[in-house]
């Protein structure tokens, strides 16, 4: 017996409940196989990308450390 004659004897076992829940891990599975065969960014890329707007995100994330430590401050003094 092949596997999908056996998912297929499986399926007519389940009650509704059951079947929804395979439904949705069929919804699943579709959805992940879309998203695998996306090309991913080559590392070389990703350093470029660094390379470009690192500098410019480091200053993003340093500019309100400041007023954080002064929250963070009157927060732990309650």
């Amino acid at each position: 017996m092949s596997i999908k004659e056996q998912v297929a004897q499986a399926l007519e076992t389940l009650n509704d409940s059951e079947l929804h829940q395979v439904a949705e891990y069929l919804s699943f599975l579709k959805f992940r196989s879309r998203f695998q065969r996306r090309p991913s960014v080559a590392l070389p890329k990703i350093a470029e990308l660094y390379e470009e707007f690192g500098h410019e995100d480091q200053e993003l994330a340093e500019e309100g450390m400041e007023e954080y430590m002064t929250e963070l401050s009157f927060e732990d003094s309650k």
